[in-house]
């Protein structure tokens, strides 16, 4: 039976939700108060979170932050009244794997809910620990850094972490589109697609430091680094 951590101030709303879950053989905690989250997070732990962005005393999307710094794989769907996209690509950049619009169907949350559990987290590569030679660059999954030789580290966010794994296991190689949006996001919609392109940007900025490393765009294919 999977564990959910559902954090929802509406009284009512949280209700029907827990009970829904239930009902489909979840084990759920609601918690209501932003600041009580992170020792419900402790004492339950939870094998995935649903946490709405909007709460009293601690926002969600600083929770989701610090739930990814604490276990790296944990599934984590945010719940939003929002609409602007940039509300939605901070809820990404917060360490979420997934999110769902206020209001929405019971059936849509725990089908979202249910493929977040069915996927596999990119796993790192066995000399993860040691650092992965890109380049001049070491990549370090477990602690989501870039360094160069006398640079500092550069922190890299879950979801730029969980790329670079997908993009340098192993490196030189071609990777699909489709198969980073299926592993990384779950399907390959526009909205995921767009979001994919926002991170690969990203990476390419970061990898710049070092002229011999190349994130390179294969046409109708995907990606490969080259280093």
């Amino acid at each position: 039976m999977a564990k959910i951590l559902y954090v929802e101030d509406e009284p009512f709303l949280g209700k029907i939700v827990k009970e829904s879950l239930e009902s489909r053989q979840f084990e759920v905690r609601l918690v209501a108060d932003g600041q009580q989250v992170m020792a419900a997070f402790e004492q339950f732990v939870p094998d995935a979170c649903v946490l709405d962005v909007m709460l009293p005393n601690r926002d969600g999307f600083s929770l989701g932050e610090e739930m990814r710094q604490r276990q790296p794989s944990l599934p984590i769907l945010f719940l939003t009244a929002k609409s602007q996209t940039e509300d939605v690509l901070q809820g990404f950049r917060s360490g979420g794997n997934d999110y769902v619009r206020k209001p929405f169907s019971m059936e849509e949350l725990i089908v979202r809910l249910q493929n977040l559990l069915q996927m596999r987290p990119a796993v790192p590569p066995a000399n993860a620990a040691d650092g992965i030679s890109l380049g001049n660059f070491k990549f370090f999954p477990n602690h989501q850094e870039l360094r160069l030789p006398d640079g500092p580290a550069r922190l890299l966010s879950h979801r730029e972490t969980e790329l670079l794994v997908l993009l340098a296991s192993p490196p030189n190689a071609n990777v699909a589109r489709k198969d980073i949006l299926d592993k990384l996001w779950g399907n390959d919609s526009f909205f995921n697609s767009r979001n994919l392109d926002v991170y690969v940007s990203k990476l390419r900025d970061y990898l710049r430091e070092d002229g011999s490393v190349q994130l390179l765009t294969l046409k109708g294919v995907g990606y490969r680094l080259v280093c």
